[in-house]
């Protein structure tokens, strides 16, 4: 015998009954009504459908009774549909080798969660990123239009490999050493073509007051922002002129493409640290020409960059830049990575500040002017709202280490990965003869 299931409704009791099911095929009457679940006022039962017809050969005599009225009925027969006293055979849904339990549950797909990056491991056992010499050319100079040569895995392989590569990443690591322990207030020797270049930044920080901000409804991507980027692009040749002596004049082919990525993306009106990468690039390449020298770094870093910094800030506030690439909440920040580097550089040996300091606001409130890294905690704290644990994670668990040595090599070596290491971002890189691509 096969167990049907029928949806029935009203009120039924939970003890067992009997119960007739009116079909377009007849009337059937069931013995016993297995399980009763009630949902709201609908009940799903369950039932023996009746057995079918014997044939005369093996059909046993019909010899039960019929009682009268007066008989309390206790079954129903299975072959004349009709009462008796005869009780129903005990059955259960165990005794049924036809049914089987209910599947396991398994969901159609993985929870939407998220999960932080699973090349941690990779990064922690990474050897740190050691400073090097930046190689000065030499005449005769072959100056040209830098090119993207970056489209795959293999692509940046090669580039990892390279000696360029590792002198670009040597250069970064030099300027973080040459700002460790000190403020940003602090003296130091700086050159005029240091100033000149302050002086720049400093201009084009003058234009984003002069082109304000259009109304429009989109959250991001103010389209002033393009009409800024523009007048960067008409005025950069000449803004390299202004520090550049005369037999490197002709550099501008191959540098310019460098500064003018540096500030964002004009179509997408987005920036992240590729842009900022390029302005790093930028910097390297004016090492390699002798324009900057070693003991420019320190002024390279605390009034260069930290110039760099302010403008951008600027620019994604004003024009209200979108994030290029963000990792969102995983990430260590919507835009900027260097400044971690060169913040957790200063902060190495401070007699007071620790790593968990981040999370006093006397100290942000205090010496945010003086250190990147808090400067980035505090701006990064007035952007995004909620706990700063739920927004920022990363920079949450990077407050446990027990000093900024440790975070600084960290964020080396994360820089190298996460941002020199990811075919996204370097596919826009550019290499041209001061960057070689070898």
């Amino acid at each position: 015998m096969q167990p049907s299931r029928f949806v029935l409704s009203g009120n039924f009791p939970k003890e067992r009954t009997a119960v007739s099911i009116i079909s377009k095929k007849g009337r059937f009457t069931f013995p016993t009504i297995i399980a009763i679940f009630p949902i709201s006022n609908t009940f799903f039962a369950t039932a023996m459908e009746p057995p079918p017809p014997r044939s005369p050969r093996n059909e046993a005599p019909h010899i039960h009774s019929h009682p009268s009225t007066s008989t309390p009925v206790t079954g129903t027969c299975c072959n004349c549909g009709g009462a008796t006293t005869y009780s129903p055979p005990t059955q259960s849904p165990t005794s049924w080798p036809d049914l089987s339990s209910p599947p396991a549950y398994r969901p159609i797909r993985s929870p939407a969660l998220n999960l932080p990056p699973n090349n941690t491991q990779a990064i922690i056992l990474a050897p740190v990123p050691q400073s090097q010499k930046v190689p000065t050319i030499t005449p005769p100079f072959h100056f040209q239009i830098p090119s993207k040569k970056i489209t795959s895995p293999d692509d940046l392989r090669k580039f990892h490999d390279s000696p360029t590569s590792k002198n670009f990443l040597g250069f970064i690591v030099a300027l973080s050493e040459s700002i460790r322990g000190r403020k940003i207030s602090d003296p130091c020797h700086e050159s005029p073509t240091v100033s000149k270049i302050v002086s720049i930044i400093e201009n084009l920080t003058l234009w984003v007051d002069q082109i304000p901000p259009v109304q429009q409804s989109s959250r991001y991507g103010n389209i002033s922002y393009r009409t800024w980027q523009e007048r960067l692009t008409e005025n950069a040749e000449s803004l390299m002129l202004q520090f550049l002596p005369d037999d490197l004049k002709s550099s501008t082919v191959e540098i310019v493409p460098y500064f003018a990525d540096s500030f964002g993306n004009s179509s997408r009106i987005d920036y992240g640290t590729g842009h900022e990468t390029n302005f790093a690039a930028w910097l390297y390449c004016l090492a390699r020409m002798g324009i900057i020298m070693e003991e420019d770094y320190p002024a390279v870093v605390a009034r260069v960059f930290v110039k760099y910094l302010d403008l951008m800030r600027k620019l994604q506030l004003v024009y209200c830049l979108e994030p290029a690439g963000s990792h969102g909440v995983w990430g260590l920040d919507d835009y900027h990575f260097l400044p971690f580097i060169f913040g957790s550089s200063q902060l190495i040996d401070h007699k007071y500040m620790k790593p968990k300091s981040i999370h006093n606001e006397d100290i942000l409130d205090n010496f945010s002017s003086e250190y990147m890294y808090l400067s980035c905690i505090g701006f990064i704290k007035k952007v995004k709202k909620g706990p700063f644990a739920e927004h920022s994670p990363l920079l949450d668990d990077i407050s446990a280490v027990p000093n900024w040595k440790k975070v600084n090599s960290g964020m080396l070596k994360m820089y190298k990965a996460e941002v020199l290491g990811k075919v996204p971002i370097m596919q826009h890189f550019l290499f041209g003869w001061l960057i070689k691509w070898e």
